[in-house]
């Protein structure tokens, strides 16, 4: 087996300049790197990773645990959080929890299993009892879009309530005063969380809020198309809806569009995330901008700053909502 030290004496520097190269940091020269580089590919050496981790106890591995692969927002997070880890030579190991509590405990101990030095988690069905517990574990755990007031230095979250404030208020504040909402699925935080921002604006104008003009969906954008269709049924008259996503609005503007109405002539709709695909319906979506590459961010900043002594690493734990005024928002015709 070759090693370092044959590499070395190729390569015609020390053992310390090699493990250097090997561990990418940046006090190498470029024309030093090189040299080491091509002695290792002409030796055929090959970095034992699972001995390097038996000798310093750490794998340089972060376990990341998400509902899904599906869709912009969890790319955005997971390219997020790999750009900030890859520049500090982590790996990341993600798995999907699918929403469903037992396969979210499942994939956490397979991560553990592992010996993965860290945990992101972006998990909706556990329980904050689970959580509370499993972070006075000895593996450092930060959790994403969710915030547990017990373990809060261990959360990085968006407030949601304020989102959903600002997105109806933004319809009030257009004189819209008849406004549907389509929330996401109320066994989440985030959905939850956003029906109660949706909540506060309209007492605060003086609104009564109408559970005749509300319907539940998933966060999918067929949700959203169903949702439209179940207030047709209902023969609700109003003038603007409220989405609890952008995949759900993007669902309704369909529906409306099938049902003869012009958006935002007609009706005004206003979703939230601000993902990818917003700015490109036409006319552009009104929406609630989530930065989630800027949260997968500070989740991979709070694993270095806990998991590996980076306390140069600024943290911010909770983050606000900002308010993306595109075209599918307009002023409330006159009566």
């Amino acid at each position: 087996m070759v090693t370092i030290k044959q590499v070395s004496e190729m390569a015609g520097v020390s053992s310390a300049t090699v493990s250097r190269v090997i561990n990418n940091t940046d006090t190498v020269k470029e024309r030093t790197r090189v040299k080491v580089m091509e002695a290792m590919a002409k030796l055929g050496y090959r970095h034992n990773v699972l001995a390097a981790s038996l000798a310093s106890n750490k794998t340089n591995t972060i376990g990341y645990v998400v509902p899904e692969l599906h869709g912009s927002f969890f790319g955005n997070m997971m390219a997020g959080s790999e750009k900030v880890l890859r520049k500090a030579n982590k790996h990341m190991f993600v798995v999907t929890g699918h929403s469903d509590e037992k396969l979210e405990m499942q994939e956490i101990e397979a991560l553990l299993s592992r010996r993965c030095d860290a945990l992101i988690l972006h998990v909706e069905a556990i329980s904050d009892e689970y959580l509370i517990h499993l972070a006075k574990q000895d593996v450092p755990l930060v959790i994403v879009n969710r915030y547990i007031k017990e373990i809060e230095e261990n959360c990085i979250s968006l407030d949601n309530e304020l989102g959903g404030y600002l997105a109806t208020r933004h319809l009030i504040e257009l004189g819209h005063t008849q406004i549907a909402y389509l929330s996401g699925s109320l066994f989440k935080a985030d959905g939850l969380n956003r029906l109660a921002g949706h909540k506060r604006a309209l007492s605060e104008a003086g609104l009564s809020f109408d559970d005749s003009l509300m319907v539940e969906g998933d966060f999918q954008a067929k949700s959203g198309e169903a949702g439209i269709h179940q207030l047709a049924q209902r023969a609700k008259c109003y003038t603007a809806v409220a989405c609890a996503n952008d995949e759900m609005a993007s669902g309704a503007i369909n529906a409306l569009r099938a049902l003869n109405k012009r958006v935002p002539e007609d009706i005004s709709v206003v979703g939230f995330d601000n993902v990818d695909f917003a700015s490109y319906l036409t006319p552009g979506l009104t929406t609630i901008d989530y930065p989630m590459r800027e949260i997968g961010e500070m989740a991979a900043r709070w694993i270095l700053n806990r998991a590996y002594g980076d306390h140069k690493m600024s943290l911010t734990h909770i983050l606000e909502p900002k308010l993306v005024h595109r075209g599918t928002t307009n002023q409330a015709a006159e009566k």
